[in-house]
């Protein structure tokens, strides 16, 4: 694939990333000829072409060329214990060697489930499913045939998967058009709110009675690049509880990072339900829903038969497959049984401190911020005034920071980044594994450093 004509290309930090992965080039262009833009994820997107890794070993990866990468892409966020952990690695070849897919109940996704409910707090049941997405998915059918009522309340820019239900608003259509191929009346069962204030939500739920649930990233969107102001979630829980209003955490990335038991157990507020991914299976595929036992028993052949209602039917092929629990169950007792949050946590800390110095040394007009062990770079886009040793992302809200999003300009600042080693997620941003260490956090600080003073010879640093 070309790169735009208005691209071509007298930027040194393009030719440099050509000239460092023509392994990545090679493979780009067969992919490109079997795949819609040569991808498998939307995600993976980086004009010229993304960057083919092939292998991965604690915080690092390799690409097709060679290079070593201090790695934040972190398997989407699933790799809370870094690449191929001994103890996940051992647990899957194990099962491997006994079965794939054993068509029936197994002894692993009972230890798996007690895993989950000693650590999540609301997770009273659980149902296992195979992605994030298809989480997402059920849950909402559950909140809608526990309390009979259709209207979901999500928020602008929240992401809870693909699906048709909830995908307007999320990475696009924040206006609240209807995206391409999805049923409008699809979309009018949702309403999305704003989160600068949370008393329109309040208001709404008091005034309305056909609202289901209202489901969030506890995070805010996008695991916290647009932070929730404070007593934003608390507000929501003492509303939704006097409404009897269902209260849905997505916790796909939040959950086992934030803390052991998720951001719920971090914020001391539990939810009716919850939804699980990317940790819960210990980097294989697979996600939960969890919660309150009484929702959950309507998937429940006896407690529907007694209770004259109609059972809410799931299936799914992978649904807890061996493999994926085996790595799970190795996983989350690391999670359960070690300080592996408290290290990532730490670590985030460290790089976040590291970086926003960098930016001060440097002047440049950027934020970093973020939490638990997550981070997030303010690319800022236009150049507004930006103070980056004071940086504040409350104040710039939904707008200024996802919704001020230039594709081109984070493009650009992550092949600077890889061009040094350093593989961070198209947001900008990137999540800390519990095996990332000081040299790391130094690799990335100087990284930093160097893509922008290559970002600043092209002016690409917006707002000097």
């Amino acid at each position: 694939m070309a790169m735009p004509a208005d691209a071509q290309t007298n930027s040194t930090i393009v030719a440099d990333y050509r000239a460092r992965t023509p392994g990545s080039a090679a493979l780009f262009e067969r992919a490109n000829k079997l795949f819609p833009s040569g991808i498998t994820h939307d995600t993976r997107y980086l004009d010229p072409y993304p960057l083919y890794v092939q292998r991965g070993q604690g915080s690092r990866k390799w690409c097709a060329d060679g290079h070593d990468y201090v790695d934040y892409f972190g398997g989407h966020g699933a790799l809370l214990l870094g690449h191929s952990h001994p103890a996940v690695v051992e647990a899957v070849q194990r099962q491997m060697a006994i079965g794939t897919h054993l068509g029936a109940s197994h002894e692993l996704e009972v230890r798996w489930a007690e895993l989950v409910t000693r650590l999540i707090p609301c997770a009273q049941k659980v149902r296992f499913t195979s992605s994030g997405t298809e989480a997402s998915h059920m849950v909402l059918r559950l909140a809608r045939a526990f309390t009979g009522k259709l209207k979901i309340v999500r928020f602008t820019g929240h992401f809870h998967g693909w699906h048709d239900q909830v995908v307007a608003g999320a990475v696009s259509h924040f206006d609240g058009g209807v995206p391409v191929g999805v049923l409008p009346s699809i979309v009018d069962l949702s309403i999305v709110m704003p989160t600068d204030d949370v008393a329109p939500t309040v208001k709404l739920l008091e005034e309305r009675d056909d609202i289901a649930a209202v489901i969030l990233e506890p995070s805010g969107a996008s695991w916290g690049q647009v932070p929730l102001p404070p007593g934003f979630i608390q507000a929501l829980r003492d509303a939704t509880a006097r409404r009897g209003v269902l209260l849905i955490f997505d916790e796909v990335i939040t959950g086992f990072r934030w803390s052991s038991g998720g951001a719920q157990k971090a914020l001391g507020i539990t939810p009716d339900l919850s939804i699980l991914a990317k940790i819960v299976a210990g980097g294989l595929p697979g996600g939960a829903v969890v919660g309150r036992r009484d929702i959950l028993d309507l998937l429940d052949y006896a407690v529907t038969r007694a209770g004259k209602r109609e059972k809410v039917g799931h299936q799914g092929t992978y649904n807890a497959n061996p493999v994926s629990a085996a790595a799970a169950v190795a996983a989350l007792e690391i999670v359960a049984n070690t300080d592996a949050c408290d290290r990532a946590n730490a670590t985030s800390a460290r790089l976040r401190d590291a970086m926003r110095q960098v930016l001060v040394e440097e002047a440049v007009p950027w934020g970093v911020y973020g939490d638990a062990s997550s981070f997030h770079i303010f690319a800022n886009p236009n150049g507004v005034p930006v103070d980056p040793a004071t940086f504040d992302p409350h104040k710039l809200g939904f707008k200024g920071l996802k919704g001020a999003r230039d594709g081109a300009l984070v493009g650009k600042i992550r092949m600077a980044l890889m061009n040094e080693g350093i593989d961070v997620m198209p947001s900008p941003g990137g999540l800390v594994s519990s095996v990332h260490d000081g040299a790391d956090v130094d690799r990335t600080a100087e990284g930093l450093r160097r893509a922008v003073r290559a970002l600043k010879a092209e002016r690409e640093i917006r707002g000097l």
